[in-house]
């Protein structure tokens, strides 16, 4: 398969380009912009591999997408605008990434008759959830800028898989860590400001939840749909390894051998949910389950960073 990663060069998309050229035959394409999110470091040791290209550019530059796309078979999607913080300061790059870039790569994927088109989307838009999981059929209800921009792009490409019988696939996963992540991040951020003795500003009282998944295991995830997720479905990748931020920053502290003196408590983010948690049966059923634990995970990420 000759598959085009975008966003090939941030965060999780350069570890599944890695995942793609380590353990599959797949020919890849990356396409990146090289916003400050994005680096060619990324992609070191795998930059001049026989199977793989990199291109500079957008998914917003309709001739650069057309022609590419036109070369695959596939599309997996990771090109977005991702930072809350950043969105709730200003939200016009995010939704001129996240959902007309992801209109112009779905324009093309129709044009060029594309296999599969994989979209990457967030546990975010389905707002915050106090009490048990959410599953793929619950509504979206995303409650910042950033959730709603991937939520649009969401229904975009659901839409197209309606209208256009585009062999549309939507994942959704809950918060990624390990090797290549952005520093403006919680635990990249917190494990560098740790070390050097640094305050480690935290939102409100802690208490906010997220469930956790190392960046391997999701790329395992990821290709699994791809190859074998049913055309038209949503996938849901979670691991059942929630923290609240507060234990976080703890086991942060303790990885390091930093001291809670370093915890300040600072005014709570707008619009900040309580908890994300995912129910992920459906995966599964594809054979998939997770296989690091978040102490295995932060441990490899101490590793990376430190």
């Amino acid at each position: 398969m000759r598959t085009l990663v975008t966003g090939g060069a941030g965060f999780i998309g350069s570890n599944y380009v890695h995942y793609l050229l380590e353990n599959q035959n797949d020919s890849v394409i990356t396409l990146d912009a090289l916003t400050y999110a994005g680096s060619r470091d990324n992609l070191e040791g795998v930059l001049d591999h026989p199977r793989h290209e990199f291109v500079e550019g957008s998914i917003c530059d309709d001739e650069l997408v057309t022609d590419l796309v036109s070369d695959v078979d596939a599309v997996v999607n990771f090109a977005a605008e991702s930072h809350v913080d950043r969105s709730i300061e200003g939200a016009d790059p995010f939704v001129t990434t996240n959902v007309e870039g992801t209109q112009t790569l779905l324009d093309a994927a129709v044009d060029a008759d594309i296999d599969r088109f994989l979209q990457i989307s967030t546990d975010e838009v389905y707002g915050q959830i106090l009490d048990g999981t959410f599953s793929e059929a619950d509504p979206l209800n995303p409650r910042n800028p950033y959730a709603a921009t991937k939520a649009s792009a969401d229904l975009l490409a659901k839409s197209y898989e309606t209208t256009h019988d585009l062999p549309v696939l939507i994942t959704r996963t809950c918060n990624n860590f390990g090797p290549r992540q952005h520093t403006e991040k919680l635990i990249p951020k917190f494990l560098q400001k740790a070390a050097a003795g640094d305050e480690l500003p935290v939102y409100g009282d802690g208490s906010n939840i997220r469930e956790w998944i190392y960046v391997e295991d999701n790329c395992r995830a990821l290709d699994r749909v791809l190859r074998d997720g049913e055309v038209g479905e949503v996938y849901n990748i979670g691991s059942g390894e929630e923290r609240t931020n507060l234990e976080v920053t703890e086991a942060i502290l303790d990885a390091v051998g930093g001291s809670e003196d370093q915890i300040t408590f600072v005014e709570d983010r707008a619009g900040h949910d309580q908890r994300y948690a995912l129910e992920t049966d459906k995966i599964e059923r594809l054979g998939w389950e997770p296989s690091w634990t978040f102490e295995e995970g932060l441990a490899e990420a101490v590793d990376y960073y430190l």
